[in-house]
């Protein structure tokens, strides 16, 4: 288990004025910090109060204060925790007196990085720990304490104690060279291959449900000129957030706005009206349209009610499919009885106005299916990894490929010993079994101060 000589300190709870706010120190000292500052034996998970006196016997706060002690600890640590009212003036004289006592500020993510370092986590559930401080949705913050609880590392682990096995099968025929391996074992180590790769096919799928949770779904909202795209953009907002007016072309650019939409955090942008024949400034916005449609993961066609189903430029048809697609017969209000705009039949529909907000909760129900319909099953537990993982699942794949095929053509079994080490420094790499500084530096760098 690594430690470390120094002992640190910092914010636990962000900058601002709040009832209360939380300092966390860990290290060698906490122990020692509990006597020196409250006179009291550092008994575990207990909450007590106390007087935080600097070293000059000037009362700073009226505080609560508990100690953890290491191992049993979120750091592994000895850990000091003191909860102080939320004053910034409060909260810089306790640190000042801190490192006056011995403790140097945390570096960003550094207690989660020293739980990681000590074995109270794997990689893949540190990196969870920012996941869960910014989980902007429902879905979002169920997905990070899977990960949390180590959702993913059970499923690697699995993985990886599998590709050891055939490792240690392959790796025994090399010590005996005489005995090279027969074909019944290159039947079994054939299959085992196929069966990680399926693994982490599975866990590669997850990734752009993972990538969705972590940004929120990208909407774009497409229509003809003055079909109500501004207006239900409003209407899914909650506030009059884009500009709305019976002039056709009132949006020359798009706008961009988070929402929360059941259970995800949905992205919407509103973007210029697709008219046939636009002006000057109407084509460079039309331009803009076509960029966000091509880089968006849903398209909302609204439709006016009362007008035909216009054609749409070739770029946006070609991307509009059931799985990505919802439309929205607008302004259903104007004409109750219709006839209705056609749109493509397998296209999944809903008739709204989003002037009165009628069947607007039947378009979030269906936007809802069709985010949730892109989450990829990996037995009973929701995995959705990062660009990271997802990195080291395709060097993985590479390797367990290249096995495959020298399986297949009757290659050395040292050969093939190599590539299942390079699958198996692949896994590693996700739950953080290996020793790489770079790596860690560029993860941890991403928490806050405290993390």
């Amino acid at each position: 288990m690594a430690h470390f000589a120094d002992t640190i300190a910092a914010p636990a709870t962000p900058t601002g004025s709040s009832a209360l706010a939380v300092v966390r120190v860990s290290g060698p000292l906490a122990a020692g910090l509990v006597a020196a500052l409250f006179h009291a034996s550092p008994t575990p998970r207990q909450v007590r109060r106390g007087d935080y006196r600097d070293q000059a016997g000037r009362l700073i706060d009226d505080v609560l204060f508990s100690f953890f002690q290491g191992p049993q600890s979120y750091t592994g640590e000895d850990v000091l925790e003191i909860s102080c009212h939320g004053n910034q003036f409060i909260i810089s004289i306790l640190l000042q007196d801190l490192h006056a006592r011995g403790c140097r500020p945390a570096e960003a993510g550094e207690f989660t990085r020293r739980a990681f370092l000590n074995g109270r986590m794997d990689l893949s559930q540190a990196e969870a720990v920012a996941d869960l401080i910014h989980a902007r949705s429902e879905r979002a913050l169920a997905a990070a304490h899977q990960q949390l609880r180590g959702g993913l590392g059970r499923h690697l682990a699995h993985m990886t104690d599998h590709l050891v096995a055939l490792l240690a099968q392959v790796e025994a025929s090399i010590d005996f060279p005489e005995e090279d391996l027969p074909p019944a074992d290159r039947v079994v180590l054939r299959q085992g291959v196929e069966d990680l790769l399926a693994g982490t096919a599975r866990l590669l799928a997850t990734g752009q449900y993972g990538a969705l949770l972590r940004q929120g779904v990208k909407t774009v909202i497409v229509g003809a000129p003055n079909s109500g795209k501004s207006s239900l953009l409003n209407r899914l907002v909650g506030r009059e957030r884009a500009l709305v007016s019976p002039e056709p072309g009132t949006t020359r650019d798009y706008l961009e706005e988070a929402v929360i939409l059941g259970p995800h955090c949905i992205r919407l942008a509103d973007t210029a009206g697709l008219n046939p024949a636009p002006g000057a400034v109407e084509r460079l916005g039309i331009a803009k349209t076509l960029e966000c449609a091509a880089e968006a993961d849903l398209i909302l066609w609204v439709l006016d009610a009362a007008v035909p189903s216009p054609a749409l430029p070739a770029e946006i048809q070609a991307r509009l499919a059931p799985r990505n697609t919802v439309v929205a017969i607008n302004k259903c209000d104007l004409v109750p009885e219709g006839p209705y705009p056609t749109p493509p039949g397998y296209l999944p529909t809903v008739r709204i106005s989003a002037l009165t907000g009628a069947g607007c909760d039947d378009l979030v129900g269906t936007i809802v299916r069709l985010v949730d319909s892109f989450r990829v099953e990996v037995g009973e537990e929701m995995v959705a990894i990062n660009a990271r993982h997802a990195w080291a699942l395709q060097q993985a794949t590479g390797c367990l490929g290249e096995a495959r095929e020298k399986i297949r053509i009757g290659a050395a079994a040292e050969l093939l010993a190599s590539d299942l080490r390079g699958a198996l420094a692949s896994f590693g790499e996700i739950a953080g079994k290996i020793d790489n500084e770079r790596i860690l530096d560029q993860i941890f760098a991403t928490f806050c101060i405290g993390k």
